[in-house]
């Protein structure tokens, strides 16, 4: 039997090499979005002493980083509460166990969150919900939180509360929340996920009955009315995110099912849930007038999956949403828990990578939970780290937002210094902060290689920093290095080339 099993092991062995090595064949993209959603919701650290808390951050950042993730999606608000300090909102259950509650000793986890992410050269999304205001779990609300004031512009739906999305007066509040937040600090983006109007629980009616009398609009359908409350959301939003900083990019995370076909001609061939009929997004409509600067569809189910098949999901996303940059969510769990169709001995992660990369429209994804990369479910981290983030990668542009990079780098030069050979270079210099160099690309060649600063194996630091410690070995060897200069939305400057004896 142990003879058996070992061969058996021995097999599956030269089959995963034998997959690894075609992917390896494969180029990392240069450019690609490689999140991963940290979430507050489910508890993970309420009522955690900050000291904790901030050391389990660390942690999972520190992991996610050497798994190549260059993006987090960092959950702030779940529930008209915060993670944060706030003048609007009270502190979240979800941090102190108590909503209203500050930590002791005072901190703020958006801040933390965002110099931590930073020194990792990490893009920090801060992550709200919308409309949600109390979740089944939360028995008692802070006498600061916004439904105390307003109670008319609130209902009640399956033991939670929600922001009557009719009550044009919650639209100016969340903006005014989404103002407080981005003005104040330095997110690189603005986040709300698939919460909107609330999931249908059957024979249980939205209560908005008195919000679509007073302010209906006109509609004679109430439907057609509540996606366009939403829309108008999503627009106000944008143009709030836009018009406090221009650089700071707005997304969303929608249900992975726009429409079923059934439903409408232009549907996926799925039978589930539906974002337009159900939740009352629009979300093509969004895409389609550029109110959101990123997709991310949360496509959480298996290849083969009867009724959410993954495969026809992505490529129905990437045939119709790609008027904006598509992200793919990733449910982690589910893809090593579900074996591969055509080599049912490994699970779907290289299938759907494969895919992913595969589609043009498709500039990423965004693995859900970040928790179970970090504890490397199904060696999932592993082949993030052996395989497909092996290499780093900048985040896509968004050239309808800027597409200008700032100038090229100055004064650059080897140095000696007590630590060794070191790199230098001087920012560029820039007029305003669109302008501004934010961080660098080093790319190092051999001394006879073509400069190619498409292929991502050359580099070898992406940093904020304005200098680069060198491996120096005899001072025989030379090497050409190459530093470019990258604003706020990833524009990359022109190359300054230096050759170096290492």
């Amino acid at each position: 039997m142990k003879k058996r099993m070992n061969r058996r092991h021995f097999t599956l062995f030269l089959l995963f090499l034998f997959i690894i090595e075609g992917l390896m064949a494969q180029s990392c993209p240069k450019r690609e979005f490689r999140g991963a959603w940290i979430q507050a919701v489910n508890g993970q650290f309420q009522g955690m002493a900050p000291e904790k808390m901030q050391q389990v951050l660390i942690d999972q950042l520190n992991s996610l980083q050497a798994a190549g993730i260059n993006a987090i999606i960092f959950q702030v608000r779940p529930e008209a509460d915060a993670l944060y300090q706030s003048s609007y909102e009270p502190w979240s259950r979800f941090l102190t166990g108590v909503q209203g509650k500050a930590p002791s000793p005072l901190w703020d986890p958006l801040q933390f969150m965002i110099d931590e992410c930073h020194k990792r050269n990490m893009e920090l999304h801060a992550w709200i919900n919308p409309y949600r205001a109390k979740t089944k779990g939360t028995t008692t609300l802070a006498g600061n939180h916004p439904s105390k004031f307003y109670p008319e512009r609130f209902f009640s739906y399956d033991g939670q509360l929600f922001f009557d999305p009719g009550y044009p007066e919650n639209i100016h509040y969340i903006c005014k929340v989404v103002t407080d937040i981005v003005s104040r600090y330095d997110v690189d983006g603005l986040h709300m996920d698939d919460y909107f109007y609330p999931y249908p629980v059957a024979g249980l009616a939205i209560p908005d009955e008195v919000s679509f009398a007073r302010y209906g609009r006109g509609y004679a359908n109430k439907e057609d009315w509540r996606r366009d409350n939403v829309s108008r959301l999503v627009k106000a939003v944008h143009e709030t995110v836009h018009a406090c900083k221009p650089w700071v990019k707005f997304g969303v995370s929608p249900f992975g099912i726009y429409r079923n076909k059934k439903s409408a001609a232009n549907g996926s061939d799925t039978n589930g849930l539906q974002n337009y009929d159900d939740l009352y997004a629009d979300i093509l409509l969004w895409t389609d007038k550029g109110w959101v600067d990123y997709n991310i569809p949360q496509i959480y189910w298996e290849i083969g999956h009867p009724a959410a098949d993954y495969e026809t999901l992505i490529y129905w996303w990437a045939n119709h949403a790609a008027n904006r940059p598509l992200f793919i969510g990733q449910d982690v769990m589910r893809t090593v828990k579900n074996a591969d169709k055509q080599n049912p001995a490994i699970h779907q992660q290289a299938r759907k990578m494969q895919l992913q990369r595969s589609l043009a429209p498709v500039q990423g994804s965004c693995q859900w939970p970040a928790s179970a990369v970090v504890d490397n479910a199904g060696n999932y981290r592993d082949a993030l780290v052996k395989v497909y983030h092996r290499y780093p990668a900048l985040m896509p542009t968004f050239p309808f937002i800027d597409d200008k990079a700032p100038s090229k780098v100055r004064k650059m030069k080897p140095v000696w210094t007590e630590d060794g050979l070191v790199l230098f270079w001087s920012a560029p210099k820039a007029k305003t902060e669109m302008d501004k160099a934010i961080q660098y690309v080093v790319y190092r060649f051999e001394k006879d290689e073509k400069v190619n600063l498409e292929n991502s194996s050359k580099i070898v630091a992406i940093t904020r920093n304005t200098f680069y410690p060198l491996p120096y070995e005899n001072g025989k060897t030379k090497y050409r290095y190459v530093v470019t200069a990258l604003d706020r939305l990833q524009n990359e400057s022109k190359a300054v080339k230096k050759t170096i004896k290492l």
